[in-house]
C-alpha cells in the first residue's frame, strides 16, 4: 500500500533522524528546512535519498543486496537488503526502495550486532563529497 507522498517523505527523514541516533549523535530538525536533520551545523546525510550518501553505508556496513522475481516476472519486484525485504511497489521508484532498505538494514545491523555498539561512528563516512 502506497504512503502518500508526504507520509513516506516523513518516514524517510524518521529513518534517517534513527540512523544517525544509532551512530551515536545527536539530530535536530528546523522548521524552515523541512526534511533536512542537523547535527550541530552538519546536515545529515540523506541516506534515503541520495545514493552517494547510501552507497557509502553500504559499502561501510557490506550489506548484502539480492534482487527477487516472482515466477512469471520480468524484473525483480523485490529487493532484500540484510534481513530487510522491501517491495518496489511500496516506493516512488527502484532506486528509492533501494536506499529505503539499506538503510533499514543498517538500522537492524547496529540495533542488533554487539560488535557495533558504543563505537561512534562518523556521520560522513571517508570517500564521500559534501554537497554543498
Amino acid at each position: 500500500m502506497r504512503m502518500s507522498d508526504e507520509e513516506y517523505f516523513r518516514s524517510c527523514v524518521a529513518k534517517e533522524r534513527h540512523l544517525a541516533q544509532l551512530l551515536g549523535h545527536e539530530v535536530e530538525e528546523y522548521s524552515d528546512s523541512a526534511g533536512t536533520l542537523w547535527v550541530n551545523t552538519e546536515p545529515v546525510p540523506q541516506w534515503t535519498r541520495d545514493w552517494h550518501a547510501c552507497g557509502a553505508l553500504l559499502t561501510q556496513y557490506g550489506i548484502p543486496l539480492s534482487f527477487h522475481k516472482e515466477e512469471g516476472e520480468r524484473r525483480p519486484s523485490t529487493v532484500k537488503a540484510g534481513p530487510v525485504i522491501v517491495h518496489f511497489e511500496d516506493h516512488p521508484n527502484r532506486e528509492r526502495a533501494v536506499m529505503y532498505a539499506i538503510v533499514k538494514a543498517v538500522i537492524h545491523l547496529l540495533e542488533h550486532d554487539k560488535s557495533y555498539k558504543d563505537l561512534h561512528h562518523p556521520l560522513h563516512l571517508p570517500g564521500m563529497h559534501h554537497h554543498h
